[in-house]
This record gives C-alpha cells, sequence and structure tokens, in this order.
C-alpha cells in the first residue's frame, strides 16, 4: 500500500506542477492549450499502473470559471497504462486518438479500437492499458462537483486480466460515420456533420454533453452560445478559425479552446482537410444542467 500512495502523491504533485496558471482573463489566443510533446513529462506506475506514460496539460484548473479541474495530453507507452483507481468528488473520460486500448469500468475490462473515448462516472473504478507495441496517443478530461481533484488507488495494474467482448460500460467512438447532416448550423454556411455522443444523464457533475463535430471544406458554424453553459473545443484533425468573444483566432489539430460561460463561438474551415471537433460542456452548477437536460430532452409526440 505504501507504493500505492507514492505513486497517487507523485501522480498529485505532477498534475500540479503542470497545471497552467489562470489565462481566462487575458486574450483568446492566450487561452488556448497547444499540444506540444516537447513538453510532455515522463511518468511511470501513475496510479498503479505498468510502465510508463508522458503527458502535459492543456488546461487547468483556471482556464474556465466551471468545473473543469484539467484537460491532459500524452502518450501511453507500449505495455503501459493507468492503474486501476477511484475519483469520489470528480469524474474523467480517457480518450485514445488512435490504436486499440483495454478499458476498465469497475473492474470490468474490454479493448476498444481508436479514436474513441470511454467516460468513467463519479464514484467509479478506472483504468486503461495500452497491449500494443506503438505508443498510443490519449487524451484525458475531468470535471468536478468542485475544482479539487481526488484520488483513491486500488493498486491493481489491469495486465492480462479477462477481457469483454462486449463492453459492459458506456463508451463512444469518434466515427464519422455516425455524424449526421447539419445545415446552417447556429446560422452557419453550408452542411457540417454533428452529433451528440454522450448526453447529460451520462455524468453526475455538472459536466453535460459530448459532442462530436465535423466542418467539411467551405463550411462554418454560426455565432451562439448556450445559457448557462461552458465548453472546450478540442481540435481533432483540420484547421479553421475560431470567434470566441468577438476575437479570432487560428486553431488546428491539437488544440484546445476553452469558451467561458456566456461567451459566444463561431467556427469557420480553413484549408482543404475538414476540421474536426470533440466539445466538453461544462455547466456552471447542476441546476443549470437540469434546465440544459430539459430544454434538450425529446418531447412525446
Amino acid at each position: 500500500m505504501d507504493s500505492v500512495r507514492s505513486h497517487a502523491l507523485a501522480l498529485t504533485a505532477l498534475a500540479a506542477l503542470l497545471t497552467p496558471m489562470s489565462a481566462r482573463a487575458g486574450p483568446v489566443a492566450d487561452r488556448i492549450g497547444h499540444s506540444d510533446p516537447t513538453r510532455f513529462r515522463s511518468a511511470s506506475g501513475v496510479h498503479g499502473g505498468a510502465g510508463s506514460m508522458a503527458f502535459a496539460p492543456l488546461l487547468g484548473a483556471h482556464a474556465l470559471s466551471t468545473n473543469l479541474i484539467f484537460v491532459h495530453r500524452g502518450e501511453i507507452a507500449p505495455k503501459s497504462g493507468i492503474g486501476q483507481h477511484f475519483h469520489n468528488q470528480c469524474e474523467e473520460m480517457f480518450v485514445i486518438l488512435d490504436g486499440d486500448a483495454e478499458f476498465t469500468i469497475d473492474g470490468r475490462t474490454s479493448t476498444i479500437a481508436g479514436p474513441a473515448a470511454v467516460p468513467d462516472r463519479m464514484g467509479h473504478a478506472h483504468a486503461i492499458y495500452n497491449p500494443g507495441d506503438r505508443p498510443i496517443q490519449w487524451l484525458n478530461v475531468n470535471v468536478g462537483m468542485t475544482k479539487n481533484y481526488d484520488n483513491f488507488d486500488l493498486g491493481d495494474p489491469r495486465v492480462g486480466v479477462p477481457l469483454d467482448p462486449v463492453p459492459q460500460f458506456i463508451s463512444m467512438r469518434l466515427d464519422r460515420a455516425l455524424l449526421r447532416p447539419t445545415q446552417r448550423m447556429d446560422g452557419g454556411q453550408g452542411t457540417v456533420l454533428y452529433r451528440r455522443a454522450l448526453g447529460p444523464a451520462v455524468f453526475a457533475t455538472p459536466w453535460s454533453f459530448v459532442d462530436h463535430l465535423v466542418l467539411p471544406p467551405g463550411t462554418s458554424v454560426g455565432q451562439a452560445s448556450t445559457p448557462g453553459m461552458s465548453a472546450v473545443y478540442y481540435v481533432v484533425a483540420g484547421e479553421g478559425e475560431m470567434t470566441v468573444a468577438n476575437e479570432t483566432v487560428r486553431v488546428r489539430a491539437g488544440d484546445a479552446v476553452p469558451v467561458e460561460v456566456g461567451e459566444r463561438r463561431a467556427i469557420r474551415q480553413i484549408g482543404g482537410q475538414p476540421i474536426e471537433f470533440m466539445v466538453i460542456g461544462i455547466a456552471k452548477d447542476l441546476v443549470a444542467k437540469a434546465a440544459f437536460a430539459e430544454a434538450a430532452a425529446p418531447r412525446p409526440k
């Protein structure tokens, strides 16, 4: 157990060291998190997991006024992972941008092919392991009931465990084939591709949704904001322009753009390739989340 505690303390210290200072009050361009492998810091035995990984923060706890705790970007080395652990006041989602990974929720493990994500609801155990021979590109989002991070490690690396052929937990794939055409989204131009991959009921904290959005060449999304809702726009692929609070910035693959509660945003695709986003929505509190869920709920015909 002492070794488990030391792993937890090391990870907590590393997370604190890597968390950037607040950029919320500054220009939008200074608030964006940029993926930069040269900034990745190596860590071994993360939450009692096997092998090693390397990561750095894209956004820290001060990036938004809502209860975002962090967005981390990194890679998991071959035969390495994050051991099984709990969060009792926050919840997170592991995302793999390529390859295959073994995801665990509450002691049940399945292999899922990327790009994919598995959310972990507050109070449930979770882990991830890379069984392959190549590094896996990884992203982690953590949202809490407050801004405080907590963890309890089980000392279980989840290596060589039985695999369920059908995952016994919620997962999602960033699969463009699942997207639906949406014309003139928020008053924008052309037809974009969109779906709500995970809705409010998936999460226990003010975390409210995960969306998947693709803008083909020549398209845009108009200016809009959602009452009581902040967001993080992570650029999975491509490049474009985002206008946030009337400031326009260029964004590209690997960027994480925070959009504060009440800020209007617009998006325009640039270049020959579509721009693809994973969008994380975080309400200002549970009351705002409930209002959002009620507004979005389907009505009986």
